[in-house]
């Protein structure tokens, strides 16, 4: 899981640099596609994944999560979501990040920062004796403080040699609840946040959602192994080691 998870972050430094204007998504797709099967000799989970049709997910804009790459062209002011998954000897590594074309605009900023904070008050959670309710009240209080919303359809999830497995690691919730967490257990915490209310509507490809209203979303997620003393995360960046 170490391994997996040290190649999925990999992964999303080295796109970092190709997210600029005039580039479309299906082209990130395919670098990231090479770098995975060629330089790490590892697999990408999403690739034919309950017939999803690329190697990673692209989440421009108000697309909430599960964006195909296709022939969209990145322009100056666009939020990116990347969400790498890399299987390697049988285990899979699941993270994504938020990428900005040029300046983004305050809003998409500041939404993009309370995501990625939100998510490391949920990871704070993790330890053997807390609950699964404990990472959904931390998430949810700080997103709702700063006047954003929470989107409730689609969660963590519970990984190792299976890509998506128990249990739910949802990201609202009331502390004292749900599932006593245990050392060993491993799972992703990935709170998806929009700028304006919380609904979501799936496209006609099956896959892409977006928000209903139009507004901004933001995404990041780690997965972390729930230790003895506490946690670690797997999926840490160069910039975050």
């Amino acid at each position: 899981m170490r391994i997996a998870g040290r190649l999925a972050a990999d992964v999303l430094d080295m796109i970092g640099e190709h997210v600029k204007a005039g580039i479309t998504t299906d082209e990130l797709d395919a670098i990231c596609h090479k770098y995975i099967t060629e330089t790490q000799a590892a697999i990408p989970a999403p690739l034919n994944y309950r017939g999803f049709p690329k190697s990673i997910c692209t989440s421009l804009n108000h697309v909430v999560c599960h964006g195909i790459p296709g022939d969209r062209t990145l322009k100056s002011g666009d939020a990116l979501n990347i969400d790498i998954t890399v299987i390697k000897d049988g285990f899979h590594g699941d993270t994504s990040r938020m990428f900005f074309v040029g300046k983004p605009n305050i809003q998409a900023e500041r939404l993009a920062n309370i995501a990625y904070e939100s998510m490391w008050l949920g990871i704070e959670q993790l330890a053997p004796g807390k609950r699964l309710g404990d990472i959904g009240e931390a998430i949810q209080k700080n997103v709702e403080k700063n006047r954003f919303s929470v989107v409730r359809e689609y969660c963590g999830h519970g990984i190792g040699r299976v890509f998506h497995e128990d249990p739910q690691v949802l990201h609202y919730g009331k502390a004292g609840t749900g599932l006593e967490l245990q050392a060993g257990m491993t799972l992703t915490v990935e709170p998806m946040i929009n700028a304006g209310k919380r609904h979501v509507r799936l496209l006609p490809d099956g896959w892409t959602v977006v928000t209903k209203d139009h507004k901004l979303s933001a995404q990041w997620e780690h997965t972390v192994l729930i230790t003895p003393e506490g946690f670690e995360v797997l999926t840490l960046g160069s910039e975050q080691r």
